[in-house]
């Protein structure tokens, strides 16, 4: 069995450090916000290039609370618009509605699935406040046409960085491109914490102090309250981990890398559409591989032949965020790519811990199948 992702095998080559770790905070008795958030907010904001890191419980309240944030100092106010993509997973759309805001929903570019700034520039209103691009699979969108086109109008820029921990474009890192970012450490991630964790990147101190509020009751200083907040706290243990793991994320994504070269070099089946890499020949993006996602009109029958074979695979994501229940109201809408898209990936296993003939066995299965 070969298997999407086998995170026990992963964190298991960081056991030693991991225990040490943990063991280290319940010695010292502090196991909300003290010195191993500190340490870990310093390293994690260092590593993106930016002058912030805020950690909070998860993904989802990272882009909540900075839209929340950004609320409160007055930047944002019920009603306006936040550009997002049409077929990202549907934290990216909770996070707005979250905040009583209206999201605008634009399409892909089909090669790179982020979404399209030519497609932006066209969902622009006198409402547009926020435009809010997803690193989707590990890839950065283009940022540096969606910097411009936010200066251009005076938009804000939130990066849905979930995906996409040390990808970068020009030297510039995930996390440090918009006004701010949102990070998930689901274990599932390039830098996954052993349960819920996520962060916000910034370099805006007066928004960094405002989510630091925010995720602790709204509260600067213990018993006062300045805004209405919440319980979003990344704890000791997650951050000692986190602290960890990411001395070695680089060298993981590297693993990555080798492994979708294999991938994109090894499949030559007709009937498979490999990932793009490239956007354009003045800007390299360097793709972290959080997912290696193939497309084909014959998915269901692929993801059968690649399952008796004993290959794991799985579907990011099979019902775009327009046509899920919770939205009912914009099922009746239609956004032909992302639909196309969500009808026919499929993510193929890589991880940090594949080996390459796990990765020749996939590649096999996958030029013999015939549809």
């Amino acid at each position: 069995m070969i298997p999407f992702l086998d995170l026990k095998s992963i964190n298991a080559q960081y056991r030693a450090e991991l225990i040490e770790a943990c063991t280290r905070v319940i010695d010292s008795g502090w196991y909300i916000g003290g010195n191993e958030l500190f340490q870990f907010e310093e390293n994690f904001a260092a590593y993106c290039g930016t002058q912030y890191c805020v950690g909070v419980a998860n993904g989802l309240d990272a882009l909540i609370l900075t839209l929340r944030a950004w609320k409160e100092l007055g930047k944002l106010k019920d009603g306006d618009e936040v550009i997002v993509p049409s077929n990202t997973y549907i934290a990216s759309i909770l996070a707005i509605t979250a905040n009583n805001l209206t999201p605008v929903l634009v399409e892909p570019n089909i090669s790179t699935y982020n979404i399209d700034p030519i497609k932006i520039k066209e969902a622009i209103t006198a409402k547009t406040k926020v435009i809010l691009p997803v690193h989707l699979y590990g890839q950065l969108a283009e940022m540096p046409e969606i910097m411009q086109i936010a200066k251009q109008h005076n938009l804000l820029v939130l990066e849905d960085s979930a995906q996409s921990h040390g990808a970068q474009i020009q030297g510039k890192k995930a996390g440090n491109w918009g006004d701010a970012a949102g990070f998930s450490f689901y274990p599932g991630k390039n830098l996954g914490a052993l349960g819920d964790a996520g962060a916000v990147t910034t370099n805006d101190a007066e928004l960094a102090t405002m989510l630091k509020a925010l995720r602790n009751y709204g509260s600067h200083e213990k018993y006062k309250n300045l805004v209405p907040g919440v319980n979003s706290r990344l704890d000791e243990i997650q951050a000692a981990m986190l602290d960890v793991k990411l001395k070695y994320l680089d060298e993981e994504t590297q693993h990555r890398r080798q492994i979708a070269s294999l991938y994109l070099n090894g499949i030559k089946n007709p009937l498979i559409q490999l990932p793009l890499m490239h956007i354009n020949a003045e800007t390299y993006e360097q793709h972290v591989w959080h997912l290696f996602v193939i497309r084909t009109s014959q998915r269901e029958a692929l993801q059968k032949h690649l399952s008796k074979q004993g290959i794991q695979t799985l579907i990011h994501y099979p019902i775009p965020p327009h046509k899920q229940p919770a939205y009912k109201e914009w099922n009746d809408q239609s956004y032909p790519l992302a639909e196309v898209m969500h009808q026919e990936v499929l993510s193929l296993p890589i991880s940090p811990v594949m080996q390459a003939e796990q990765v020749k066995l996939v590649v096999a299965a996958i030029n013999s199948f015939e549809g």
